[in-house]
């Protein structure tokens, strides 16, 4: 018999409808009874297409013996991270604080009434393995410690509230934002991380696009390891179009590998990353680096894109799982089918003269790279051959039983039952979270945006602007932006990310078409949303949730802090500027300026934690603007000018060709493309050493 979550809207939450468990989901009425019953929370924070989520739940979570003690000891709770980031940023950081990983699955014990947290931890195995003790001792030793150790409890409690809400309280500081070294500070130590990472033998390989942007970013400026934070910004880019994380023959990057020579992903494919990545590509491609796999790797996942994650209704679907059923009949999914070779396959599916011309531009052994089988993984730089790319269109027939000419799109399914009522003519694709989630969309809306601006090619510029229209449509329910949609139905108040994310893609769709002034018009009105509903006016910077909307929350933080996303307040800071230079309304700019001294403190102390905060002090220093016609103006957009942006102009004096105004004076109107082009560069130049 299926429990409560049946009926939830979240598929995550739905893929534990049948499990034994008494699950509630976040709301009142549980928090309540919890209380009432005095019975500790557990609470289990995951999302779909996470590969251990899927694990415990069907090994802890569908155990009679494991379910029985939890639905008598504790009030079970699950809740779905990409429906309350907020959520879950608070109780990630409880764990951390206890001194234990965080990841997902979350898992976390919360005292009822308080909902404060007292143990936690990842993944639990059924049985003690992994060095982790098995789930049910676990839950023995806990409900021991809530019944017999009142006093110890309460003393953790308080401790940790008090750390918790101090955290949230960092001090600003009268910083000197024009202050060389500060802004020196940032980029050599994001530098350097970025650098580490890439060398580093011993962990996984994430994309951390929010890091490498400032790198890149900071690679224009005149400093002593210059030409090195280029080479490194172009490796990150390399090790992305040719790595194992890149799906060759399908497009699209899956979340991170689990080896540090981008070799073996993590495979699920998640729309946030993917936007993310396509747009950093193109700007290395604007910057000079004209590699030919990141054009490619940006065509191919675009295609993705239109053929596997947009709605019929013109938005993006939030997720692809990592793992997949092999025949529908089978039980449990296989991590990472979809995508890999065994050698047999593709001596079964390739003649030996095509699979020898394979194997000498992609990384393919009879042993293969993961378990068993084959990743594909470039070798080398440069064009793919014609005979390369009728191979790879060859495996594409052989995984989604149709060419890429004939399958412009391909339906999600969205269960297992879905999995078993369909006729497959190639592989049996992974579940996708069909969810719309505005802060992603906004992410792939900016890809989009930019890599139109780039390459000019119209099918980017429709995608975006479908999706954008979408939001603008379905997404404000009493006058309210909201985050989701599920089938048509917008779904939970947005958080700060959803705003800011989606104000940036407003601005990028304007960056890279100019003469659309409704772009601007419209970031302005849910910029004053925005303003209303999350600016801190006691202390600078945006909450992560609205005034009105945070009751159920320990403490109401302010994100500053990046990690596979950028976060809010860099994005939203850096919108700020943008829109001063837009407007030449000094409010946003003087707002701007509050936010970035509202993180004074965190810029000087924890430089490595924000970079996105580092891209909008780029901005509040060097964002400028470029008035001309169109057609300039299109020049410019297709090149690397991070901290520009456009508008149309055609009343400048005669003989002109455009007007750069830099702060809050302009320059002499350039006479020549030339002239205009030298003045933006020497705009944006600094020597920091």
């Amino acid at each position: 018999m299926s429990n409560r979550l049946a009926m939830a809207q979240s598929l995550y939450l739905r893929k534990h409808a049948d499990n034994p468990i008494d699950w509630w989901y976040w709301c009142e009425e549980a928090l309540s009874r919890a209380h009432k019953q005095n019975k500790p929370i557990f609470l289990s924070i995951g999302y779909s297409s996470c590969h251990w989520c899927t694990v415990m739940e069907r090994e802890a979570f569908c155990d009679k013996v494991i379910a029985d003690y939890l639905n008598i000891n504790f009030l079970p709770i699950k809740v779905d991270r990409e429906e309350r980031p907020d959520l879950d940023r608070i109780y990630i950081k409880a764990v951390q604080m206890m001194g234990l990983q965080g990841g997902w699955p979350l898992n976390i014990f919360l005292t009822p009434g308080d909902m404060v947290p007292f143990y936690g931890g990842t993944y639990f195995p059924v049985e003690p393995r992994y060095g982790r003790p098995g789930f049910l001792r676990i839950l023995q030793l806990i409900c021991r410690f809530y019944e017999t150790e009142t006093k110890k409890l309460n003393n953790f409690k308080q401790e940790f509230l008090t750390t918790l809400r101090r955290s949230a309280l960092f001090p600003s500081t009268e910083t000197e934002l024009l202050n060389n070294e500060l802004f020196y500070q940032g980029i050599t130590i994001n530098t350097e991380i970025i650098k580490v990472s890439s060398q580093n033998v011993d962990y996984p390989c994430f994309p951390m696009i929010p890091y490498v942007n400032l790198v890149l970013q900071g690679s224009r400026f005149a400093w002593n390891s210059q030409e090195e934070s280029k080479a490194i910004a172009n490796q990150r880019g390399e090790d992305l179009a040719l790595g194992g994380i890149y799906d060759h023959v399908g497009g699209g990057f899956h979340r991170y590998t689990i080896d540090p020579t981008w070799t073996v992903p993590h495979f699920e494919k998640m729309l946030y990353d993917n936007g993310q990545i396509i747009e950093y590509l193109a700007n290395l491609w604007s910057q000079g680096q004209t590699e030919p796999a990141f054009k490619r790797a940006i065509t191919l996942t675009v295609e993705w894109l239109q053929r596997e994650m947009t709605a019929p209704q013109g938005y993006f679907y939030a997720s692809q799982d990592a793992d997949n059923f092999t025949t529908t009949q089978s039980e449990n999914p296989e991590e990472g089918a979809f995508y890999v070779w065994s050698y047999k396959q593709l001596q079964d599916s390739l003649t030996l003269n095509e699979l020898k011309v394979l194997a000498k531009v992609f990384f393919i052994t009879p042993q293969g790279n993961f378990e068993g089988k084959n990743v594909l993984q470039l070798r080398q730089k440069g064009v793919f051959s014609e005979d390369i790319e009728k191979i790879l269109d060859k495996l594409f027939i052989l995984r989604y039983g149709n060419s890429r000419e004939d399958l412009i799109t391909f339906p999600p399914v969205k269960n297992k039952e879905e999995v078993q009522k369909k006729s497959w003519t190639g592989r049996i694709s992974p579940v996708t979270d069909t969810k719309m989630i505005v802060a992603w969309n906004s992410l792939m809306i900016s890809g989009l945006a930019r890599t139109y601006g780039v390459f000019r090619e119209p099918l980017y510029w429709k995608l975006a602007i479908k999706a954008t229209e979408f939001i603008l449509n379905k997404q404000w329910k009493e006058k309210r932006l909201h985050r989701l949609n599920y089938s048509g139905n917008p779904s939970v108040l947005a958080q700060s990310e959803d705003y800011a994310l989606f104000i940036k893609a407003l601005l990028d769709l304007q960056t890279a078409n100019p003469s659309q002034t409704q772009w601007l018009e419209k970031a302005i009105n849910i910029q004053q949303e925005f303003d209303e509903f999350f600016w801190s006016m006691e202390k600078g910077g945006y909450f992560d949730n609205a005034s009105d909307n945070s009751e159920d929350l320990l403490v109401r933080e302010r994100n500053y802090i990046d990690n596979a996303t950028p976060s809010a307040n860099g994005i939203a800071i850096s919108n700020l500027v943008r829109l001063a230079r837009l407007t030449d309304n000094l409010k946003y700019l003087n707002r701007a300026e509050q936010g970035l001294q509202a993180f004074s403190s965190v810029l000087s102390q924890s430089p490595k934690a924000c970079p996105s905060l580092f891209l909008a002090l780029d901005w509040y220093r060097f964002g400028n603007l470029v008035r001309s016609n169109p057609e300039v103006l299109k020049q410019l957009s297709s090149q690397y000018f991070p901290t520009t942006v456009y508008r149309v102009d055609n009343n400048l004096p005669n003989n002109s060709v455009g007007l750069l105004c830099q702060g809050l004076i302009c320059l002499e109107p350039a006479k020549t493309m030339e002239e205009l082009l030298k003045q933006i560069q020497e705009s944006n130049s600094l020597n920091l050493q």
